[in-house]
């Protein structure tokens, strides 16, 4: 009896330094494989054990320490018999591979009913043939997955916070590109609606005085979505400003910027865009199309002109291959559609896309609305249209009446 009693101090005092070494390195904030070092050398000096294999699941099951077997449990397939267990159980209860024959025990490691790992225990040691001395064992191991998993979650967490930083950024980035006025004169009146698929799109629009007489508008597209499209449409955005302040010449402007592209795009992103400066006292329409939906210029009498020229889009090539300038002469009460594809590349319920025709039609129909009406119209038309599945892409009109 007095022997039995000094054997449960002994195996009690065993388990407080177990405990107590496990909690220390935890506590230190060593890396993921040191702490299961420390467990492995815990559970073997400490509480004699011999013989273990620990299973942790992350994305699939995977053997984290190991000793005591002759055969490499890392590269075994972790028996779904055991998966199953949700307490803890004897083996040779079980119907199991041979190679699994090391182990006497598995103690499932279990937190908010969630299996987390698997402890298998053999050649066991006297002291540890008792359920209460295995579950320590399994406490033990508790501890030890547990912060790991807390610290998983945390490190989660901050990259979590890190991204939504990021995309916060990159929103108040993108806001900040878009031009904060836009004109309604005794010449012309523009106006623009931006819709974006995701927290950050790829889409872009701006409105550029040059002088008293002139202005320019813009309409671009990047590949791509998220930050990286963002941080390089505010490239473009900036480069584009910076070459206006030097000439307002359009070749040299969009030969800059896809020069400045070729340089600063990551990957394999280009940009789509078009550009278009009109000066007031001529009426004349200058622009280039470099690789963009063709924008609609909408006569009067309800016909229509497709800006379509310039040059491919920018990006691709460290000079452009070729480029025209157009000028077009703008009769009074016209109107330009500029847009992206997110406009046109809608499909209704049997893969019909919405297209350039449905888009000139619904023109001819509504010019006389107001621009900011028309928009609001146009954007409700696409949604019928697709039956109000939600949009595949981003969505940018910029209008133009001439008066």
């Amino acid at each position: 009896m007095e022997r039995n009693i000094q054997q449960e101090l002994n195996l009690k005092e065993l388990e407080l330094a177990a405990l107590l070494e496990i909690t220390q390195a935890i506590n230190s904030n060593l890396p993921e494989k040191a702490l299961y070092k420390i467990y492995h050398f815990t559970l073997l000096a400490q509480l004699k054990i011999n013989r273990l294999t620990l299973f942790v699941q992350d994305e699939a099951w995977e053997c984290k320490v190991c000793f005591g077997t002759a055969t490499d449990y890392v590269k075994q397939e972790f028996p779904e018999e055991i998966r199953n267990l949700r307490e803890i159980t004897k083996l040779n209860n079980l119907n199991l591979d041979k190679r699994w024959r090391d182990f006497d025990v598995a103690i499932p490691v279990i937190q908010d009913g969630k299996v987390l790992a698997f402890v298998l225990i053999g050649n066991i040691h006297p002291y540890y043939s008792n359920l209460g001395a295995l579950s320590f064992i399994q406490t033990l191991s508790n501890i030890l997955i547990v912060a790991m998993e807390n610290r998983k979650m945390t490190r989660q967490r901050l990259s979590q916070e890190a991204m939504r930083n990021e995309i916060r950024i990159a929103r108040e980035v993108q806001a900040m590109l878009f031009p904060k006025s836009l004109p309604n004169d005794k010449d012309v009146a523009v106006f623009a609606s931006y819709i974006p698929h995701s927290t950050i799109g790829g889409d872009y629009y701006d409105y550029i005085k040059i002088d008293d007489d002139q202005f320019l508008v813009c309409v671009a597209d990047v590949s791509g979505k998220g930050v990286p499209a963002s941080l390089l449409m505010s490239n473009f955005q900036a480069g584009l400003r910076t070459i206006l302040r030097q000439t307002s010449d359009l070749e040299t402007v969009v030969s800059e910027l896809n020069y400045l592209i070729y340089r600063n795009a990551i990957a394999e992103k280009f940009i789509t865009s078009f550009f278009a400066i009109y000066n007031r006292k001529t009426r004349e329409l200058h622009y280039v199309n470099a690789g963009h939906n063709a924008p609609v210029l909408l006569h009067e009498n309800n016909t229509c002109h497709l800006l379509n020229e310039g040059c491919t889009m920018l990006g691709i090539f460290e000079e452009l291959p070729f480029m025209s300038v157009t000028k077009v002469l703008i009769p009074h009460k016209s109107m330009l559609l500029c847009y992206t594809d997110g406009l046109t590349e809608v499909f209704n319920k049997d893969e019909d896309e919405y297209g350039l025709e449905n888009t000139i039609k619904f023109l001819q129909q509504s010019r006389y609305m107001n621009l900011q009406v028309l928009h609001r119209e146009l954007l409700e038309d696409i949604r019928i249209y697709n039956d109000a599945a939600g949009f595949d892409d981003d969505i940018t009109l910029l209008s133009c009446r001439f008066k």
